[in-house]
């Protein structure tokens, strides 16, 4: 008689950032957003697909980023396994910026991920977006509430 055996492992998700590399992105965060009213968020998936702008406006919306008192999130979404990025300004960062500052936003991340620096380009784009954010919404202390959460999703 034949036997198959057949056994079950725990199986460990393993996060596709190491505690160290979110936590330098959620510092580069909180740092932007210390000088802005303006919320930044970061999800990094395995894979984008063939859409990451579609993956990451659903993202946008599922984190309540449009939610926001002035309308000024700007969401960086990474697919890691395929290479696509994608960033989503809300409608008030959007109106505020000057034209093609998400193309130059993404061409400062994609120099680094060329060269295989993932975590310091999130970071890049999360200082260029504070920037932006900063100059446009700047922090005012008596008014100000962090509206969303800084951590990575990963």
């Amino acid at each position: 008689m034949l036997r198959i055996l057949s056994y079950l492992w725990p199986w460990k998700k393993r996060p596709l950032l190491t505690s160290a590399e979110a936590e330098a992105i959620e510092a580069a965060i909180r740092a932007a957003e210390k000088r802005t009213s303006g919320e930044i968020r970061v999800v990094v998936e395995k894979r984008a697909g063939k859409d990451p702008m579609k993956k990451a406006v659903a993202w946008f919306e599922r984190l309540g980023m449009h939610r926001t008192q002035q309308r000024n999130g700007v969401l960086i979404y990474v697919g890691l396994k395929d290479r696509r990025f994608a960033i989503v300004g809300d409608e008030g960062i959007h109106r505020a910026v000057e034209e093609g500052f998400w193309n130059h936003t993404a061409e400062g991340m994609r120099t680094f991920f060329q060269q295989g620096r993932i975590v310091e380009g999130i970071i890049e784009g999360v200082r260029r977006a504070g920037e932006a954010l900063a100059r446009y919404f700047p922090y005012d202390p008596e008014t100000d509430v962090n509206e969303l959460p800084d951590t990575v999703i990963h």
